[in-house]
């Protein structure tokens, strides 16, 4: 079971882009972010025909999840817990069946700028919920995963200029210790299981250069339960995707499963 998360910066402007990796991709699910549609505005069809099973938690012109799968999607969930007067859409779980069931979360964690403020005190808190989720998703004992946007850089090597991150919200101490707690209660950073090398990125920013200077960081993740890490067989970054028509500024990050 092939299983990619894909921040796609808006689907109505990327159908073309998404359509093209999908078909040379194959994976099983995609898991979207930053879709930027209400659910009844999202493009289906060019999904659908494709084989795709489409579930989304939109909300219009900002934010919104989605997860598309080859396989049924089952007991679909949208929202994160823990603060029922969350309005923004940035949280979408459900269960695939392969060979393996395999609950798959999709999300997108917010930026937090300008630090400080208000948005850095919900992304935070937003961390914590997170924190809590994850915390039930380990207290199953079954494969899950939380796929997404983290709009984190964990470490210095994860960004191309370490120093012009220092201050901001992705790489402030306190954003790198809400993700570190996340990780410290058992679970496994699938692209960091693979390789501690530095020189990685998922996002280019589309101002100064960033893609031709080779000016990017990593803040797209995926996050395994021991039972989903002992079933991975592969995890990679489509970094070639950034330098296509119309691009997202973040390409697809992907793991492999045994499921």
């Amino acid at each position: 079971m092939k299983i990619a998360t894909f921040n796609i910066n808006g689907i109505k402007a990327r159908v073309g882009a998404l359509s093209d990796w999908l078909d040379e991709a194959q994976p099983d699910v995609a898991v979207l972010q930053e879709i930027k549609s209400v659910d009844e505005g999202f493009p289906t069809e060019p999904f659908e025909d494709r084989g795709y099973n489409v579930a989304t938690h939109g909300q219009k012109g900002f934010n919104g999840v989605a997860i598309l799968s080859k396989l049924p999607l089952e007991d679909v969930t949208r929202g994160l817990p823990g603060d029922e007067s969350d309005a923004q859409a940035r949280w979408i779980e459900a269960t695939v069946v392969g060979r393996r069931a395999v609950r798959i979360c999709g999300l997108y964690l917010p930026n937090g700028n300008p630090v400080p403020g208000p948005k850095y005190e919900y992304k935070l808190a937003w961390m914590a919920r997170m924190q809590a989720r994850a915390a039930e998703l380990l207290a199953a004992e079954e494969p899950a995963l939380m796929a997404g946007d983290y709009n984190v850089i964990p470490q210095d090597e994860d960004a191309a200029r370490p120093e012009a991150w220092r201050e901001d919200a992705l790489a402030l101490p306190e954003t790198r210790a809400a993700f570190r707690r996340i990780v410290n209660l058992g679970y496994t950073e699938a692209f960091r299981a693979r390789t501690r090398a530095p020189g990685h990125y998922s996002f280019w920013d589309f101002q100064r250069g960033a893609w031709d200077r080779n000016d990017g960081i990593r803040i797209d993740h995926v996050l395994m339960t021991p039972q989903c890490a002992d079933l991975m067989l592969d995890c990679g970054i489509d970094r070639d995707v950034r330098g296509r028509e119309k691009p997202s500024d973040h390409v697809p990050v992907w793991v492999e499963l045994d499921a």
